[in-house]
Parts: C-alpha cells; sequence; structure tokens
C-alpha cells in the first residue's frame, strides 16, 4: 500500500511592502497555510519581515515563515503577486502601469519557472492589466489567474451603504463592477438588504459612490498607503480558494462576452473555488450600468494596446 506524502499548504508573497508584508501578518494570524514564503528583491527586507513574524510564533504558533526566493514556489497553492511601483499622491493606478508592467514580465516569468500548477493572485496596480499581463506571460489558464478586482472597492461601497442605512455592511449586498480605479461602476440596480432594494436619493448616491472611487487617494494623500483593507481582502480571497469555498467574490477576471465585453480582466461577481475562478455569474445590468461598464472595459482596453505597441 503507497503511503500519501504529505504537502502543507504553502503561500509565496512576492513583494515585501506594506501590502505584502501585512497580507503575510494577517494569514499568519488568521492561520490560512502552514508556509508563508516571501520574496523581495531587497532579500534583506524579506528577512527581516519573516525574522520580526517568527518571533511572534510564541503566540500563535502553528506556521511556519521565511524569506526564500523564486525556487520556493515550487509547489505553492498560490503566489500573490504585490511587488512594483506604489501609488503616490496625485497618481491614478493607471498612471503606474508603465512602472510596473515591466517588473512582472520578470517575475512571473521566474514564478513559473517553478511552478505550473498553483494560483496566481494579483495584487499591484493596476491590477486589471497586470492579471492581463500576467494570463498572457504565464501562459496559465485564466481560471488560474486572479486580480484582486473589485472586491475591495465593493467592501468600501458596503461600508458606506451600511454606515447610511444605519446597518452592518455585512448584511448590505451591493456591487462595484468594472475597472479597479476611476472608471468603476456601482450597481445601484441591484443594491439591497434582505432582497429589499435601498431607498437613497440621487445626491447621497452621488457622494456614496464618490467616496467609494476616491477612497484610496483620500487614505494615501493621508498616511501614504493603503494596506489593511486590502490585505483582509487578498486573505478572503486564499481561505476561499484553500477552503473550497466556492464564495462568491467580486475579483478581476478574463472576460468573454460578459454583457458584451471580451478579451479584457475586470472586476464582476465570480464563484471561487479550489480550482480559482470556477465560474463568472452574468449580472442583470441596467442599460445605464451596461454602457459605463463598457467605458470602462474600453478603457482598459486602449491601455493594454499602449502597452503593446
Amino acid at each position: 500500500m503507497k503511503s500519501t506524502i504529505f504537502k502543507p499548504s504553502r503561500a509565496v508573497i512576492i513583494g515585501t511592502g506594506a501590502v505584502g508584508t501585512t497580507t503575510a501578518y494577517t494569514l499568519l494570524l488568521r492561520k490560512r497555510v502552514a508556509e508563508i514564503v516571501l520574496i523581495d528583491v531587497n532579500h534583506d527586507k524579506a528577512v527581516g519581515e519573516a525574522l520580526d513574524m517568527n518571533h511572534g510564533l510564541p503566540f500563535v504558533g502553528g506556521v511556519k515563515v521565511w524569506a526564500g526566493d523564486y525556487p520556493d514556489c515550487a509547489g505553492a497553492d498560490i503566489i500573490i503577486v504585490t511587488a512594483g511601483a506604489s501609488q503616490k499622491p496625485g497618481e491614478t493606478r493607471i498612471d503606474l502601469l508603465k512602472k510596473n508592467a515591466s517588473i512582472f514580465n520578470d517575475i512571473v516569468q521566474n514564478i513559473t519557472k517553478y511552478n505550473q500548477d498553483g494560483i496566481l493572485l494579483i495584487a499591484t496596480n493596476p491590477v486589471d492589466i497586470l492579471s492581463y499581463v500576467t494570463l498572457k506571460v504565464s501562459g496559465f489558464p485564466a481560471n488560474r489567474v486572479i486580480g484582486s478586482g473589485t472586491l475591495l472597492d465593493s467592501a468600501r461601497y458596503r461600508y458606506l451603504l451600511g454606515k447610511h442605512q444605519q446597518i452592518d455592511p455585512r448584511s448590505i449586498h451591493a456591487h462595484i463592477i468594472g475597472e479597479h480605479g476611476d472608471s468603476e461602476v456601482p450597481v445601484w440596480s441591484l443594491a439591497n438588504v434582505a432582497g429589499i432594494g435601498l431607498d437613497i436619493n440621487d445626491e447621497d448616491k452621488q457622494e456614496i459612490f464618490d467616496n467609494t472611487k476616491n477612497a484610496a487617494y483620500s487614505i494615501i494623500n493621508a498616511k501614504g498607503a493603503t494596506f489593511y483593507a486590502i490585505a483582509l481582502a487578498l486573505d478572503r480571497i486564499v481561505t476561499a480558494i484553500l477552503e473550497d469555498e466556492s464564495a462568491v467574490l467580486n475579483v478581476s477576471t478574463f472576460l468573454q462576452d460578459y454583457n458584451g465585453v471580451s478579451d479584457v480582466y475586470l472586476g464582476v461577481p465570480c464563484v471561487v473555488d479550489r480550482t480559482g475562478v470556477r465560474e463568472v455569474l452574468d449580472l442583470p445590468l441596467s442599460d445605464e450600468e451596461k454602457v459605463l461598464f463598457h467605458k470602462s472595459a474600453d478603457k482598459l482596453k486602449s491601455e493594454i494596446a499602449n502597452l503593446k505597441s
């Protein structure tokens, strides 16, 4: 009788800036995986972050953390990419494109030398375009290349709607779709609590959406970077994958004829399980929402075309 070889679950995080380290720390505290590997072009930084987390293991236990290199991607269940230039005050996510696209070619090629079976989870901005780049460079099937998408935007939206309605945001069902960025689309037609539509006037709607869309700018202007909420969003995606939850999450995925949109990564509700994106859910958008969604897609396609030229 053959003995079964136990393979501990492993998450690799590439990039030990604020988002990468906060994500690692969140995964550590919640014991999502048995092994966390930190990779950074500045290896000393990764060593320091790993050492700092290891000193907390007597309080939490159960997780092995170390600073590694690309060969450690071998056998990893999930590889989370947070590396790249960060957004500065006054910059849009699209402004980061040229800085980060060239970095991604090298990163993805290095990952795929050692791992052909894991799931690539992209968080670096502009996340939708860099997820598209990752898909093309990696040669992975689209279900295993996932962007963090509008999961965080939807959380911000739900938080603000909950505050307005004086209801726990976990009980608010609402979506932001499209680009994780300035062209994102609020799906007001489907926002509800327990299936009951939200009665919000147009002025309040605009304020809620503006505060959702501009949240990152406000935080960056105030403290320089956003990292707590995106780390929790990444943790949520990791959990849905590793626990095979079939959870519906607004991640960025490769679209083919989604409300007439194809060949682009955008954030939409997807069923996420151990295979990655198992299914893309086709939202019944209003005519106005469809127009805005197409504009969001066209904007990103234009940027991708510029990248190729």
